[in-house]
């Protein structure tokens, strides 16, 4: 679970901060997540079925002309959650990009990795990071995938060993799922390229109560909290 919120691109030289001191990198962070995860077509950018679309079409859209490659390939390298992919064109050469998950967009190849039983990569148990606040809805209704097209979960919580994505870290609820009795139901998990699990849920978008095995409260100090 990532910060959405497009950011403006401005002006200014390398790591110069704005007046809200948000560094110029993460600006542009944020501003490619919301082109590549949800706002391409509404800022007539031409993202392809796989996701990816021309850095230099990016860069002719007036939120990033301030910026070049290299700063995208600054920010792709050094994003610590990984959700990029910076490619070159495999029939003429040109950069393109795409975001590795989180799309609100329908996105039909994104070399998403069905989780199988038996698998080396089969996780016994995922977890989806939210709010206390949100706790009595999700522990009555479950989780939903809301507009996204997945449910974003992770392996372990933020800072264990592996866990570099699937989940905000100042999530204070972080809702256990019980991933074989998920997919003993029918309902598909898929890995992204940067490690995080994702899941449509069920015919409604849904992940029921009834695949949570635990709920734990991470703040100020970790507790279980009732499933029912």
């Amino acid at each position: 679970m990532d910060s959405d919120r497009g950011g403006r691109g401005g002006g200014g030289g390398r790591g110069r901060k704005n007046r809200g001191g948000e560094d110029r990198n993460v600006r542009l962070s944020k501003s490619m997540t919301y082109a590549l995860r949800h706002g391409a077509s509404q800022m007539g950018l031409q993202m392809r079925a796989d996701g990816f679309l021309f850095v230099e079409e990016l860069l002719a859209h007036p939120q990033f002309r301030s910026y070049s490659l290299e700063d995208i390939e600054r920010v792709v390298v050094t994003d610590d959650k990984q959700r990029f992919k910076l490619r070159s064109h495999p029939e003429d050469g040109r950069m393109e990009i795409r975001a590795n998950q989180g799309h609100s967009v329908q996105v039909r190849d994104l070399e998403l990795k069905p989780v199988l039983p038996g698998s080396s990569d089969y996780p016994a148990e995922a977890v989806h990071g939210s709010y206390l606040s949100k706790w009595s809805s999700i522990q009555q209704q479950g989780l939903s995938r809301m507009k996204r097209t997945h449910i974003h979960l992770a392996t372990g919580l933020p800072g264990e060993d592996g866990v570099i994505s699937g989940m905000r870290t100042n999530c204070d609820l972080a809702v256990f799922i019980d991933v074989p009795k998920a997919l003993a139901d029918g309902i598909e998990f898929f890995w992204s390229e940067n490690g995080v699990l994702l899941t449509a849920g069920d015919a409604e978008g849904k992940l029921l109560p009834k695949y949570f095995s635990r709920a734990l409260r991470l703040r100020p100090t970790r507790s279980i909290l009732p499933l029912q």
